[in-house]
């Protein structure tokens, strides 16, 4: 049964996640909560990278140093060692307790052990599912928990959580994963050379890192002469599109000269679908030009005003989630049908 507890530990587990949106491709965004049958909340936990331990297993890793208050579980990182660790000394911690996760919890051996086994070996009580794993690869966690005895609830938030899961289920089916990235003064103005912190500019460079492509408008590749690299976080520069039906361009400008890049000049988005996850970055003609497009906004927010004209959003954006990246406020929108 789904109580007002279950949805709120779910929305905790959804916050989580979104902090990490894209920066796990082409894993999903995943988030965890573990709690006690008084609501009390033990542990949180956010999958934070490919590769790296999954959401439940550092919401388990945060729950046991809770319980136990033995820290030698602090520096263990290693998805395989934290899944060794908590099945050897869990001492029987976890079996009153409860799993929220925004996704079912994996059931295959990839570059982590599958979660849906350590939740069995742990003797979890009860788990909460929002979103079904759909994949043909790690689907199964939940029936294979339900036939280890555990209750397992599914579809808590599922709305909330589907919405979370689209950059995954968008490479599932073989599409891109498309959204707007865009910088704006407290007062709305999104020109005139730097306006976040460096604090949302890493993070930027963070998002580049994970997309395979970047598409700009020609007017600001002529007016800022950019480079669109990712090297305040040390990553790999994604290819570029440039969207101008104009073709000629001073090939002097930094994004042209970055190894092993590809730059396309093209007068539509046709290319697009080729790759994965795709940023669109610009100003007022890109997001005028590209309104019925693109569905997902990416707002940086300075918390100082700028000089200038302030920039018109396209209607119909909901908030799905904000936090603060150093002084500024980043925030996910999303575009709902007109």
């Amino acid at each position: 049964m789904v109580s007002a507890f279950d949805t709120t530990l779910m929305q905790k587990a959804l916050d989580a996640a979104w902090a990490y949106q894209v920066l796990t491709f082409p894993n999903p965004a995943v988030g965890a909560v573990v709690s006690n049958g008084q609501g009390d909340v033990l542990g949180i936990g956010a999958h934070q990278k490919a590769g790296m331990p999954h959401a439940e297993v550092l919401a388990l890793k945060a729950a046991y140093e809770t319980l136990t208050e033995d820290r030698r579980i602090r520096t263990i990182e290693d998805a395989t060692e934290l899944h060794t660790f908590l099945k050897e000394h869990h001492n029987s911690l976890f079996h009153n307790l409860t799993l929220h996760v925004t996704l079912e919890p994996c059931h295959h051996f990839g570059r982590t052990p599958p979660c849906s086994g350590l939740i069995d070996a742990l003797g979890i009580k009860r788990v909460v599912i929002g979103s079904f794993d759909e994949s043909n690869t790690a689907k199964g966690g939940g029936a294979f928990l339900q036939e280890k005895g555990v209750n397992v609830t599914f579809g808590v938030l599922q709305e909330k959580c589907d919405l979370l899961l689209t950059p995954f289920t968008c490479k599932e089916k073989k599409r891109p994963f498309v959204f707007f990235k865009l910088a704006v003064s407290s007062n709305g103005v999104a020109t005139g050379g730097i306006i976040t912190s460096l604090d949302s500019r890493k993070m930027v460079h963070n998002l580049r890192n994970c997309c395979d492509l970047l598409v700009i408008g020609g007017n600001t590749v002529r007016t800022d002469r950019p480079i669109l690299d990712a090297r305040l976080c040390h990553g790999k520069a994604p290819n570029i599109l440039i969207f101008s039906k104009q073709k000629s361009f001073d090939v002097t400008i930094p994004l042209f000269n970055v190894p092993h890049r590809s730059v396309m000049i093209e007068e539509t988005l046709d290319k697009i679908n080729d790759y994965s996850m795709v940023m669109i970055e610009g100003g007022q003609r890109m997001l005028d030009a590209l309104s019925k497009e693109v569905k997902w906004y990416l707002i940086f927010e300075s918390p100082r005003a700028k000089e200038g004209e302030a920039i018109i959003l396209p209607r119909g954006l909901q908030k799905i989630f904000s936090q603060k990246v150093g002084e500024d406020t980043m925030s996910w929108y999303y575009k709902h049908a007109e």
